[in-house]
């Protein structure tokens, strides 16, 4: 784990921006199971205060521990390490064969 400080420091994913000032990030942990010493991925999400709403679907962000800000918001956001690259949706033709 990483600290700043005392605080808690995670890099994850943005999966979700709807909310207005908040954005939902899915951080990934590798871990050994205790039984059978097999590598195991989970997945947590945390709800992070995102004062400019400047993160987008796919960012990967790097994450801060801080006070409580709602009823479940407790991460803010300290930087952007990279952009997903934006695609144009691709226009799909019914009807023709």
């Amino acid at each position: 784990m990483n600290y700043i400080g005392n605080r808690k420091v995670r890099t994850g994913q943005v999966v979700s921006d709807k909310m207005d000032k908040t954005v939902v990030v899915a951080v990934e942990v590798l871990r050994r199971h205790p039984l059978y010493k097999k590598t195991v991925k989970g997945t947590k999400k945390y709800k992070v205060c995102d004062e400019g709403n400047v993160c987008r679907v796919g960012d990967r962000v790097k994450i801060v521990e801080t006070r409580p800000l709602s009823k479940e918001k407790r991460w803010r956001i300290t930087e952007i390490i990279s952009r997903r690259e934006s695609t144009e949706a691709e226009s799909v033709e019914i009807g023709k064969k």
